[in-house]
């Protein structure tokens, strides 16, 4: 008999610590989730790699709202939450390195079309050397070589650009140049290879 009380004793002393380990609020897995999100923010995870992002709110936001029904509840279990938190707290740090991978690209893009632009400014610059001096062509040619030089202006204030870590609008900023570039290298082309073309008839 006083072994069966002992034993009853024990069994609801287990119980109560189950309940008791599944009702309390899972505070920990909350900030780290927060604390993982936060992360992935810093390193610009929202604008770089912003689906992910908008994804990886949503399912912290889905777990809260599985945490708040549990609080209404009498007999509390976040067993299930701790789990998703946790889930969370991974994808975030994949939304993380998302972000930096996609940043390190950016970097090389943007890199990329410095070297060509420049390249391109340069072969532009020969052109222009070969381009007709008529009077109708001079004040054209003037107009073309102001371009050029905007375009120049443009791809030297990226340095600094890049400096402050706006790595999208940068490589805005170097795509534009480029299209500018090559369509005053095709521009210049065209008026050469016609003017050339006319002489040939005289």
């Amino acid at each position: 008999m006083k072994n069966k009380f002992f034993a009853s004793l024990a069994i609801l002393g287990l119980t109560a610590m189950i309940f008791t380990g599944c009702s309390k609020q899972p505070q920990a897995e909350i900030d780290a989730a927060n604390a993982a999100i936060e992360q992935a923010k810093q390193v610009g995870a929202d604008v770089y790699v912003h689906e992910s992002f908008m994804a990886l709110q949503d399912s912290l936001n889905s777990v809260m709202v599985l945490v708040e029904a549990q609080n209404s509840k009498f007999i509390k279990n976040y067993s299930k939450a701790k789990e998703q938190l946790v889930g969370v707290t991974q994808f975030a740090g994949e939304v993380k390195l998302q972000a930096e991978t996609r940043i390190e690209e950016m970097k090389s893009e943007i890199q990329a079309n410095i070297t060509e632009v420049k390249s391109l400014i340069e072969a532009n610059r020969n052109l222009c050397t070969e381009a007709p001096k008529g009077k109708e062509g001079t004040s054209a040619l003037m107009a073309i070589k102001a371009e050029i030089d905007a375009v120049e202006v443009s791809i030297n204030e990226t340095a600094t650009m890049v400096e402050n870590g706006d790595f999208a609008t940068v490589l805005d900023k170097t795509n534009a140049a480029k299209e500018k570039a090559t369509a005053i290298q095709t521009e210049l082309t065209e008026v050469i290879a016609k003017y050339k073309a006319n002489v040939k008839k005289r």
